[in-house]
């Protein structure tokens, strides 16, 4: 048995010790996904504390069925998804009153704005495709192979392909993509 399979199953059997040092190897990899969908640090920040905490608490549920790191990927993009639709929701209830009348072009990102229209185009998909929506994460936010990908879902690797293919083609539409140029 690996090193860090011994330090899963030790923590798994409430291994206090085992249950910290897991959390603080795997840190890195969960802010790094939380932060590609969430432009803001601090969100990400978020987003990442809650995924260690469900990673912790849910730890004893995890069966072994796909690679452990496909687990956390799982685990942290579902965060950063509820943590943007937190933010989404939190912003919609202030006051007009409080915002800009437009966006200053010095202190908005590019790339936020980015990250913003994608999270908001999967918001989309879910609601639309909802049986594509975790693939399409997987793969394109999380970089997961389609074989892994289909271990982990439990699903053939051609659903998973065409999942993320009918992901990809609803997403460029929401996001304004030519799909000819993409």
């Amino acid at each position: 048995m690996r090193e860090d399979e011994q330090l899963i199953e030790l923590a798994r059997s409430g291994d206090a010790w085992a249950m910290e040092e897991l959390l603080t190897q795997i840190r890195p990899r969960v802010v790094s996904r939380c932060a590609r969908l969430l432009p803001h640090t601090l969100d990400a920040e978020e987003a990442a504390q809650d995924a260690l905490l469900s990673i912790a608490t849910h730890l004893k549920d995890y069966n072994g069925s796909g690679s452990f790191e496909g687990w956390v990927t799982v685990i942290a993009s579902n965060s950063a998804r509820q943590t943007y639709r937190a933010l989404k929701r939190r912003f919609a209830e202030r006051a007009v009153s409080e915002l800009p009348n437009a966006p200053d072009p010095r202190t908005t990102s590019v790339i936020a704005g980015s990250r913003i229209d994608l999270l908001d185009a999967i918001e989309a998909l879910e609601l639309a495709h909802p049986e594509t929506a975790e693939a399409f994460v997987l793969r394109d936010v999380g970089s997961m192979s389609y074989d892994e990908i289909a271990e982990l879902t439990q699903s053939p690797l051609g659903t998973v392909k065409a999942r993320i293919h009918t992901a990809r083609g609803f997403v460029r539409g929401k996001l304004g993509v030519d799909v000819d140029n993409f």
